[in-house]
């Protein structure tokens, strides 16, 4: 699962190694990131789960201290892990990144460089100055950004998930105690509350209509309004002064 590989020498490049590996965890977390030293566990076998790691990763990123260009002896060598490392990212076709670690570090010269090694000569580097760092972890970063797009920044914080749609204020299919407030109703309703014994109440101004074609209990009309009570009880209909009402008969 490794996608950035780090390679570096022991003993030269190896502080900004660990400072870079240090902030790719950080952002990726550890099982994308392959540094030897961490990588690998005591008792796996070294060569195999280098190489393993290094052809499943998407990027190469080769620290080059000041003392790397002079172990020709190291880089002459076929068996040196460093040059074997570079090597086979080139078989692989995988990106290599050249990470020149000082303020000093000029660009590498082909001519000092194996032949097997003179390709990294030509690929663009990114200068990192352990005394500023920032400026090129930020370079290191919108490295991994193009070559390995799929990973998930850990330090970016999760979206919002959305907000619940508004809440209408029309209750049709209840069961228990409802309210209505607004249309639905001819003239100007306030509000409608209708319990689960099935009575409304109206407060406000206006008509309410209902379509029941026999009214058993009292009406009371107050204000210029009107408010139903709906139940078991049973008596006359009155008006807003207290007599009956002669609408009850048209309603029996």
């Amino acid at each position: 699962m490794e996608e950035i590989f780090i390679n570096y020498r022991t003993g030269d490049g190896e502080k900004t190694a660990a400072l870079i590996d240090r902030e790719l965890v950080r952002r990726f977390g550890r099982d994308h990131v392959f540094r030897a030293s961490q990588s690998i566990a005591p008792g796996q076998a070294y060569p195999e789960t280098l190489l393993q790691g290094l052809r499943g990763s998407n990027l190469l990123l080769a620290v080059i201290g000041p003392g790397w260009i002079t172990s020709q002896a190291r880089l002459s060598d076929p068996q040196d892990w460093v040059r074997k490392e570079i090597e086979e990212a080139f078989a692989c076709a995988l990106p290599v990144v050249p990470v020149l670690d000082g303020r000093r570090m000029e660009r590498l010269d082909k001519t000092r460089l194996p032949a097997e090694l003179a390709p990294l000569a030509d690929l663009q580097s990114i200068a990192f100055d352990t005394a500023d760092p920032e400026p090129g972890l930020a370079r290191i970063l919108e490295a991994v950004a193009d070559f390995v797009p799929g990973l998930k920044d850990l330090t970016q914080a999760e979206p919002e998930p959305p907000a619940p749609d508004a809440v209408s204020n029309s209750i049709r299919d209840t069961s228990g105690p409802s309210a209505q407030a607004g249309g639905g109703f001819t003239g100007d309703v306030g509000t409608v509350i209708k319990d689960i014994h099935g009575g409304n109440i109206h407060t406000g101004r206006g008509d309410i209509y209902q379509n029941s074609r026999h009214v058993s209990g009292d009406r009371h009309f107050s204000g210029d309004g009107m408010t139903y009570f709906e139940g078991d009880n049973h008596g006359g209909v009155r008006n807003q002064f207290g007599k009956p009402d002669p609408r009850e008969d048209d309603q029996q």
